[in-house]
């Protein structure tokens, strides 16, 4: 019987080898671009103007990611003091984060897609985005509302089986007669 959900281990290992396949590249054509956009401002204006900005640009980051861990701390506290449970649904804080940590990366193209992500329009797009692609991929995965993460960890994998039932550890047993042997040292 099917139920019309793709349940082939090849769909995520497709989409994994995909990105385990161009991820290199990307990274190389990325760091190309972040060191030769460096240089054009550099060569523009000078390369303490480039250094100032880059070091703004980072405590700008610290800043940005210890407001964010605050507010999430006081959220999840003030959750926790009503007797509800934490959502994560909160806020954004995990997008904030991540802003600040593209800040603190140095180099021009991060410090603008880290500027972007502070702005509260790009955030809830982006973040609806992500909520709709993960939505999509679980239940692709025929999983629900958190797929089988909790079963793969458990079992460790997808094809993984538990078997419920007791651990028996025989131990043997010292007899009124029996003596343990001496301790060396």
């Amino acid at each position: 019987m099917t139920t019309g959900a793709s349940t082939s281990p090849y769909t995520a290992r497709s989409a994994r080898s995909r990105l385990r396949k161009y991820l290199p590249a990307v990274l190389a054509v990325w760091l190309v671009l972040e060191v030769w956009l460096l240089t054009m401002v550099a060569g523009a204006a000078n390369g303490f103007t480039v250094f100032l900005l880059l070091v703004a640009a980072f405590v700008a980051g610290a800043v940005v990611i210890k407001r964010a861990g605050g507010r999430a701390f006081r959220d999840l506290d003030a959750t926790l003091r009503q007797g509800g449970v934490p959502s994560g649904r909160r806020g954004g804080n995990g997008l904030t984060m991540l802003a600040g940590l593209l800040l603190m990366i140095p180099g021009m193209i991060s410090d603008a897609a880290g500027l972007l992500l502070l702005i509260p329009p790009v955030q809830r797009l982006v973040s609806r985005r992500v909520e709709r692609t993960v939505d999509r991929r679980l239940r692709r995965a025929g999983a629900g509302p958190l797929g089988d993460a909790f079963r793969w960890a458990r079992t460790g994998g997808p094809g993984g089986k538990v078997v419920p039932g007791e651990v028996i550890r025989q131990e043997p047993e010292d007899g009124p007669g029996e003596q343990r042997p001496p301790l060396t040292r």
